[in-house]
């Protein structure tokens, strides 16, 4: 199973997942805006947009810190802050050439794994982190969005939304409500949930032959899980915690993007916020690489309103967002996983 992490992350499919991102970006701005680039020259571009900016790149990288440190205690300390650092930037690269709804969770099983981490507690501890993340967007949903009108969320040119795609929200919201609770049950009630379906993707013809390393793998996430299961109420008060502190890090980033351009209040970058949990949705069903494409289109839609009063190009904005939160995970990946893939084949 080891010497597929290396296929999964070879220089071809890694450059292949580059390649296809830069034309999705490249079809966006210069499909669809040609003077989205040139808008850049005529945003003002003070000291204090510096300022904003650069605060934006300290919480992409508290972000993965938060990220780290959760890891860190997920596995007991077992990993190192480097290896930790690693796990982190080589997942968040998955994610970054991957298709939203398909994430970077698969090769993280295989990064931890190759970390020196069992398989099946490798898999357990993704499942966790999924759960974690999901339980933030179910409780943040509420808090926010109940508390603002579908006519204060959305710009008027998105009245579209307003009379009929809110509904299809509340759907997916109600249906990753279901899913999580899947997860926690078959994770910390029944993990013979998993056990099962993993023993029986080993019946299959083709997977017949290791049947017997089927049910040892089976055995072994009961085992993992009974593990989490023994994590005190302070420990996954601290799980919780980073959580939050890694998501909120992520929304404030594109809070700081506008704050650096636009005059804003605190009641605006409540709206930002709360514009983005629907963001968040609606990417993490997107067919394409890292949302690549729909992430930008998204971000004009939901923000033009507020960008609409500096006269430029929602999408100028959008470049400088995902060149602070997106972009830096295909060249750090590209940089890390080589080396990596080298230290961890010892």
């Amino acid at each position: 199973m080891k010497d597929r992490l290396p296929r999964l992350l070879s220089k071809k499919r890694v450059y292949g997942a580059i390649l296809i991102c830069i034309l999705l970006i490249g079809w966006v701005y210069w499909g669809e805006s040609a003077s989205s680039t040139s808008d850049l020259k005529d945003l003002s571009w003070t000291n204090g947009t510096f300022i904003y900016l650069g605060l934006a790149l300290v919480f992409m990288a508290m972000r993965d810190l938060a990220y780290m440190i959760r890891i860190r205690l997920l596995t007991e300390r077992k990993l190192s802050w480097k290896q930790a650092f690693n796990v982190i930037m080589i997942w968040e690269f998955a994610s970054a050439i991957s298709p939203g709804v398909v994430g970077g969770s698969a090769v993280a099983i295989f990064i931890l794994e190759r970390e020196k981490i069992p398989l099946a507690e490798s898999t357990t501890l993704v499942i966790t982190t999924l759960i974690l993340d999901n339980l933030f967007y179910i409780l943040a949903i509420p808090l926010v969005l109940m508390s603002i009108t579908n006519s204060a969320l959305f710009p008027e040119s998105m009245n579209w939304f307003k009379s009929g795609g809110m509904s299809f929200f509340w759907i997916g919201y109600v249906l990753l409500v279901i899913f999580n609770l899947l997860l926690v049950v078959s994770i910390f009630y029944s993990p013979k949930i998993i056990g099962g379906l993993v023993k029986a993707v080993y019946r299959l013809p083709f997977l017949k032959r290791r049947q017997k390393a089927g049910e040892q793998y089976a055995k072994d996430i009961a085992i993992a899980s009974m593990k989490l299961k023994e994590k005190s109420g302070v420990d996954w008060i601290k799980l919780m915690l980073t959580t939050i502190w890694s998501w909120t890090a992520r929304f404030i980033v594109v809070n700081l993007v506008l704050a650096a351009f636009i005059a804003i209040d605190f009641g605006d970058h409540f709206l930002i916020l709360a514009r983005q949990l629907v963001m968040w949705l609606g990417m993490l069903i997107t067919p394409t690489p890292g949302g690549s494409g729909v992430a930008e289109i998204a971000f004009s839609s939901l923000f033009q309103d507020y960008i609409a009063s500096i006269g430029v190009s929602a999408l100028a904005l959008a470049l400088i967002w995902r060149t602070l939160s997106y972009y830096p995970y295909l060249l750090i990946g590209a940089f890390v996983i080589p080396r990596w893939l080298r230290r961890s084949r010892d």
